[in-house]
């Protein structure tokens, strides 16, 4: 087990009222976990994976489930045994089911139900669900198990858990992952989600030095109340950008809403599978994914080892070993040769074949990043030109991706007058920090609003204000339909914990449920729930309860919102009793835009 000894000087107590938190960061590329207990939580401990080559503290977040859908493997294990059994030459492989980097599905997916499927890497289809459920299932298992050997009867209730999400992904991704982190054996109660910047800015409050790029150490344990910096976190799938605001007692506000975008390290390896299909035809490329899966996960093998290695002075070229069978396959499908083929390509003059390698020069390799590394650079340079960034000189940079050479140079050269900051090991950043969030959420003191959040509403007709197309008859009165009831406006700084209320009335005596249509805008002040910037995020459903006729029935509906995670409760006017209520994001009926 590795331990991280943080010296920070005198943390505050843990507010957790369990014996250990335990984070686990599910990411696009990696996967891993760690925990610290409530009477040491600065000492993190993180698990130690051993791969075929080295041993780390993540594990590449890869699943093999069986015939049967059953569990098989996960990470290390899961590429070793499917590599073995697509070694084994025939096509029993295709029986399995093998996903890898699916992470992303819940950032692309614009419309996200809870019965979206997943292709694996011959295509078939399974319930995302299931896939993201035995993933965590599998870390939550090895996680338990770690800790009992420490403390034998420990037991799951013992533990609250963090689950990582990036802070760019919507409300219901986050509902997504909540569920499957239900559906895996951890109780609504004991489940908390972190922000990945935010955790990975909590962390680097509590190291005792961190070193940036010019060789000073430690900036943000010594930073001034009212210092603002910039977390630009880099993982496999996303960069998510957050601007943090140190204020009092050690806490820190939101001073942005995050951004970002597809820009990870994954962006990297899918312009290179492009280059592949550019040379030999993306055909050939499909061929080797579907039939020669063996080679296929070994070029791939083969380009990480050089991406993780491309020093950013180097010239000359890059060499990396072809397996056989594309060179067969490119003969039997294309009647060439390899050398052939690449000159016919647009990279005749930058690329050639010799000695079962592909010659690359630099430039090539490194124009591979570009179109990513630009992606980041171009948005950093938007986000410093908002009024409320000024004054931020401090760029602390986290995650996997940042480790590369060239996203650290390409940062440096274009904002010179900035402060560059890498902690140590920034791969386990968020990780960490995540397992410091369970212990002390209120370290975040204020989030700012990512959209306008409002409800859709049924007011009286008025004609001097709502437009005659909108007027509708409920029972004996006239209402206007879809009218945006604000609650929250996008921009607005929350404290955790801010609570808006309303009471609604049942709109005809006889209604069993309560239902309310929640929107989201881009806008400040939506009028309609069907404008054009506005989009339903879900739905808050309230059993009622029998009432005798001629009563009218008043519901009290809190959001509650300046957390991780929307929250909702109801409340009965009359009898004062909390009621049951559901609220939901990922029903397969909601209609995202307007109506």
């Amino acid at each position: 087990v590795a331990s991280d000894m943080a010296a920070a000087s005198s943390p505050k107590p843990s507010t957790c009222n369990k014996l250990f938190v335990a984070a686990i960061d599910f990411g696009t590329t990696y996967s891993g976990y760690a925990f610290s207990s409530k009477s040491e939580w600065t000492k993190v401990q993180t698990n130690v994976w051993p791969s075929s080559n080295q041993m780390s503290s993540k594990t590449p977040t890869a699943l093999l489930l069986n015939e049967d859908e059953t569990f098989n493997s996960f990470g290390y294990d899961a590429e070793k045994n499917f590599a073995e059994i697509a070694e084994e030459g025939d096509d029993s492989y295709k029986d399995f089911y093998y996903f890898h980097r699916f992470k992303m599905l819940l950032h692309n997916c614009k419309n996200l139900h809870r019965n979206i499927c997943i292709d694996d890497m011959t295509r078939k289809r399974m319930e995302a669900h299931k896939v993201f459920t035995h993933s965590i299932k599998f870390l939550v298992d090895t996680l338990f198990d770690k800790l009992k050997g420490a403390v034998p009867d420990i037991l799951l209730d013992d533990i609250h858990f963090v689950l990582t999400v990036p802070a760019i992904w919507d409300d219901p991704s986050k509902q997504f992952m909540r569920e499957a982190a239900i559906a895996a054996g951890i109780k609504a109660n004991q489940l908390s989600i972190a922000l990945e910047p935010e955790a990975a800015s909590i962390y680097c409050q509590h190291i005792p030095t961190e070193v940036d790029v010019s060789g000073n150490t430690s900036f943000l344990r010594t930073a001034k109340q009212g210092t603002k910096y910039m977390i630009v976190d880099l993982g496999g799938g996303t960069a998510d950008i957050t601007v943090h605001l140190r204020s009092g007692e050690g806490t820190l506000d939101e001073v942005r809403p995050a951004s970002g975008g597809p820009w990870g390290g994954k962006s990297v390896d899918d312009r290179f599978e492009k280059f592949l299909g550019e040379v030999i035809g993306n055909d050939l490329v499909e061929d080797l994914k579907q039939n020669f899966m063996e080679d296929y996960l070994d070029l791939f093998r083969e380009f990480e080892s050089k991406k993780r290695n491309i020093a950013t002075v180097k010239t000359g070229k890059v060499h990396m070993k072809i397996p056989l069978t594309v060179q067969s396959l490119v003969k039997k499908k294309l009647k060439k040769s390899v050398p052939d083929v690449l000159k016919e390509s647009s990279y005749a003059e930058s690329v050639h074949f010799a000695n079962m390698k592909l010659h690359m020069s630099v430039d090539i390799f490194k124009d591979l990043f570009k179109p990513t590394i630009e992606g980041i650079v171009k948005h950093l340079k938007e986000v410093f030109m908002e009024k409320n960034v000024q004054g931020v000189e401090t760029i602390l940079m986290v995650g996997g991706f940042s480790e590369c050479e060239l996203v650290q140079k390409a940062i440096k050269d274009n904002f010179k007058d900035k402060k560059v900051i890498i902690p140590e090991d920034p791969g386990l950043a968020v990780l960490k920090g995540a397992v410091y969030y369970g212990h002390v959420p209120k370290t975040i003191g204020r989030r700012v609003a990512r959209y306008t959040y409002g409800i859709q509403s049924w007011p009286e007709f008025d004609p001097n204000k709502h437009p005659e197309a909108k007027k509708v008859q409920i029972g004996t009165k006239f209402r206007c339909r879809d009218v945006f009831f604000k609650y929250v406006t996008k921009g607005e700084l929350l404290t955790p914990g801010y609570r808006r209320s309303q009471i609604f009335q049942a709109l005809k005596p006889d209604e069993e449920c309560l239902e309310c249509a929640i929107y989201v805008s881009d806008e400040e002040d939506p009028v309609y729930v069907d404008d054009e910037s506005c989009r339903r995020l879900g739905t808050l459903r309230v059993p009622l309860p029998r009432v005798s006729t001629g009563c009218s029935l008043e519901i009290e509906e809190t959001m509650i919102f300046g957390d991780t995670e929307l929250e909702v409760q109801a409340r009965d006017i009359y009898t004062n009793q909390q009621c049951e209520v559901s609220f939901d994001l990922l029903s397969n009926n909601v209609v995202q835009n307007g109506n």
